[in-house]
């Protein structure tokens, strides 16, 4: 069933405790939302919480038991469940007038279907195709996890229940690091193991030698832009940036307050002052593109991002080929929120580069394109419909699993969104 090449290297055990962890992270994230949170107000940039839970329960069931191998699709185990949570074909804008089941029949859903999904893996019709779509719905769950985090900022909810404070030591990390030109292997190797089909496949580009920073952009850094007129200069701004910022009343990052001749920052419920060394977050494409014009920088190309963190070697991630530990980069919820960048250093690219993994998502110049020879994976709504007016965000940050994260993991939103835990790093023009 897998159109295209996935090396199968994760046995049932492993699968199944992968399924069960991202469950119970969703039932952490999940815990305490009840009454009107399970709604929540209608937006364009979140679902209703009720719905995305039950969602996750439809993925699962559809990929992992109702797909056949001959293209047959069997019933659900629960009513109108394709009406209800089938995400390319609900509408965003209707998920707040469905009849949902209440959330104990929506839990009930999610526990039953996990339970089938585990008894198959456990049973004796274990074959490539079901592991292929029980990791695929592992992914997709650690990513609408990070979606619940979302939510939570969006919507003032507090933080959820899990990390712990950042006790990294505090400072700046500045300068470039100089990045040699030549040909590079842009995207996933076939041996990789699971990737997504917009990852697919490394082939050569070329690149001139450049200088990017060692570090995301600081809010002490956006905000020496925010006082010098930023925001009300047309001239730092793309003519579609300008725009939106002309339909947008935005003075500051979305989520920064000027109060008593200082800057605070709302991080989920909490009014905090500023963190000067923490990383600017919540930061659309067309501001991080005016941040860099005033600057006289400008945002790297998705292959000088991916150079500076793989070091021109086979490495999945920045450090080698290890797997992310707590020490090396912020991810997993472990922080509850960014670090100083000064942090992780264990973590450091070959190059030098600190943080390409966590902390915060970073955009890139790129507009999100297949790459050469794309084909699309079974979930055919994962990226073909995305591409071209989305921009491409690398790294992961904070609330980004670990297992999901690597070196070639391609992120993409539209350039006026806000709400996404993303902030940039720099080149030199």
């Amino acid at each position: 069933m897998p159109s295209t090449v996935h090396q199968i290297d994760l046995n049932a055990a492993r699968l199944s405790a992968m399924l069960l962890d991202a469950r119970a992270r969703t039932q952490e994230l999940i815990r305490d939302l009840d009454g009107e949170r399970l709604l929540g107000p209608r937006l364009a940039t979140v679902n209703p919480p009720l719905w995305e839970l039950g969602h996750l329960g439809w993925f699962q069931e559809y990929w992992c038991l109702r797909r056949k191998a001959s293209g047959h699709v069997s019933e659900s185990i629960l009513a109108d469940a394709d009406a209800l949570y089938d995400s390319a074909k609900v509408a965003h804008a209707t998920r707040w007038d469905l009849r949902l089941p209440s959330l104990a029949a929506t839990q009930s859903y999610l526990e039953e279907v996990l339970a089938r999904v585990l008894n198959r893996l456990a049973g004796g019709d274990w074959n490539n195709d079901l592991a292929y779509f029980a990791e695929l719905a592992t992914y997709h769950e650690d990513m609408h996890g990070e979606a619940f985090w979302v939510t939570r900022q969006t919507l003032s909810y507090p933080a959820p229940s899990l990390g712990v404070p950042p006790q990294a030591p505090w400072g700046l990390l500045t300068g470039d690091v100089e990045i040699p030109g030549g040909l590079f292997l842009l995207g996933a190797r076939h041996d990789t193991g699971f990737v997504f089909d917009n990852e697919k496949w490394a082939h050569e580009v070329v690149l001139e030698p450049f200088a990017i920073a060692r570090t995301p952009i600081t809010n002490a850094q956006f905000a020496t832009f925010v006082g010098n007129a930023g925001y009300r200069r047309p001239e730092l701004w793309s003519s579609a940036g300008w725009e939106w910022r002309l339909n947008t009343p935005a003075e500051a990052p979305v989520y920064w307050k000027r109060r008593d001749g200082r800057w605070w920052m709302r991080h989920f419920d909490e009014l905090v002052p500023l963190p000067e060394h923490l990383p600017v977050m919540h930061i659309n494409w067309f501001e991080a593109d005016a941040w860099c014009r005033w600057a006289g920088r400008r945002l790297p190309t998705e292959a000088e991002w991916e150079r500076a963190a793989a070091g021109g070697l086979d490495h999945r991630y920045p450090w080698g080929n290890l797997p992310p530990e707590p020490g090396r980069a912020n991810l997993d919820g472990q922080h509850n929120g960014p670090t100083s960048v000064s942090a992780f250093a264990s973590g450091d690219s070959e190059a030098g580069c600190r943080q390409m993994l966590g902390n915060v998502w970073e955009w890139t110049a790129d507009w999100f394109q297949p790459y050469p020879g794309f084909v699309r994976d079974p979930y055919a709504e994962y990226s073909e419909p995305w591409f071209s007016d989305h921009k491409v965000m690398r790294g992961g940050c904070f609330a980004t699993r670990s297992r999901l994260i690597r070196n070639t993991w391609r992120n993409f939103y539209t350039p006026d969104r806000r709400d996404v835990f993303a902030g940039f790093r720099t080149c030199a023009r």
